[in-house]
């Protein structure tokens, strides 16, 4: 779903407006490096594996997903993405998923964004629940959905395909009551 106007970062000197066809290339490019995609799901095997994603982020359907660009406002530079998935409107939840390119690994830019996008998307579309899950092996986004005050539920045995591999995934949720 075209997101029309996006909330702040909520991190100095990163913006975030709706991701766009023209940041495919700069997506591409970290999102298929080994160092970001040991500890994801992500199966990419060209930049135009990511094609069929904008056509959701471009639907009006209430149930599509939704993505954000972070820029850096000083280059302009596109240096992560955050955004919804698995949206229900009937049952008001979601699955937040978020990347950053690995330039900009460990400045607490993720934590901004997950906390900004999470409150935003509360408020803005009536969210009740937010959920993320993280591959057991991904620590540092555990830690993020942790610092964003996101609560562990439990272990998701075999819960996703990891490059043809059955993944055990962390289930962490945030209410908008907490």
């Amino acid at each position: 779903m075209r997101i029309d106007s996006a909330p702040p970062s909520g991190y100095p000197g990163v913006s975030l407006r709706q991701l766009e066809r023209t940041d495919l290339d700069a997506w591409y490019a970290w999102l298929s490096t080994p160092e970001v995609v040991r500890h994801t799901s992500w199966n990419l095997r060209t930049r135009d594996d990511l094609l069929p994603m904008f056509e959701g982020f471009e639907s009006p359907a209430p149930q599509s997903i939704r993505r954000l660009a972070a820029i850096d406002d000083a280059t302009d530079a596109l240096i992560g993405t955050i955004g919804f998935h698995t949206v229900s409107d009937i049952n008001r939840t979601a699955e937040i998923a978020y990347d950053l390119a690995p330039s900009h690994w460990g400045k607490g830019i993720a934590g901004a964004m997950c906390n900004a996008v999470t409150e935003w998307a509360f408020a803005h579309y009536g969210f009740v629940r937010i959920q993320g899950t993280v591959l057991t092996t991904n620590l540092r986004s555990a830690r993020v959905l942790q610092r964003c005050r996101f609560s562990r539920e439990g272990l998701l045995r075999a819960y996703r395909m990891v490059r043809g591999t059955p993944g055990d995934f962390e289930l962490y949720s945030r209410l908008a009551a907490d």
